[in-house]
């Protein structure tokens, strides 16, 4: 009889639902996801293959539950962050500094190799988990032009290039003087870009939680 992971039958798949989320961070964070299959996922979860099945109807089922639960985790983060500072232009820039930290390549891509990989149906609500941050920015470009912090412009136009300055080139480095380096150029470039006086302060720094370590982990591979 498998062994109960917790102190009930609902806290057992809660914990289980974990370790195979946990389990498919950590080899997307080694290979593509059409080169991992279930069977990887549950010997690294340690748990039994026909286990992954009382949670997950496929490999895609899993996949799209895991990106809902980071998705949503770190969008809640994120704006309890970015809640507790009224100034726009120091939203955004907390945002992208957030973003970048967390990158690898991006949080949950809805195009590239990982979209490919997945069927189209899939690859459709990959695009829809990836429009929690296009909905954050365009709130927060909306307001900086509300307040005349920036001069009016498309968000629909704005996003997909500050989104390019993130999430393309190089990884954000994790050396901490060579990461804060990349992250004040960083800064700048999207605060030219968007039309912003370069501020004279930095924005207070915000540690890594959970979430954006395991989100991280969890698409290194996805590029």
């Amino acid at each position: 009889m498998p062994k109960i992971m917790g102190n009930s039958l609902s806290e057992h798949r809660e914990r289980t639902r974990h370790a195979l989320f946990d389990a498919l961070s950590e080899l997307l964070s080694q290979r593509p996801f059409d080169k991992i299959t279930l069977s990887d996922v549950a010997a690294r979860a340690g748990v039994g293959r026909t286990a992954v099945y009382n949670h997950f109807t496929d490999k895609e089922d899993l996949l799209l539950a895991f990106m809902e639960h980071e998705t949503g985790r770190y969008a809640k983060e994120l704006t309890r962050i970015l809640a507790e500072v009224a100034d726009p232009i120091d939203r955004l820039r907390i945002y992208v500094r957030q973003q970048a930290l967390l990158k690898r390549h991006y949080h949950f891509p809805a195009t590239g190799p990982l979209a490919r990989s997945v069927s189209h149906d899939t690859a459709g609500r990959l695009h829809a988990h990836a429009g929690h941050m296009t909905r954050m920015l365009t709130q927060i470009l909306t307001d900086a032009m509300d307040a005349e912090a920036i001069p009016r412009q498309d968000p629909a136009l704005l996003i997909p290039l500050i989104h390019a300055c993130i999430l393309g080139g190089r990884p954000t480095p994790t050396e901490p003087h060579a990461r804060a380096a990349y992250l004040q150029s960083l800064d700048v470039f999207v605060l030219r870009a968007v039309g912003a006086p370069t501020p004279s302060h930095a924005v207070p720094a915000v540690p890594p939680t959970h979430s954006t370590e395991s989100a991280s982990r969890s698409v290194r591979a996805a590029g």
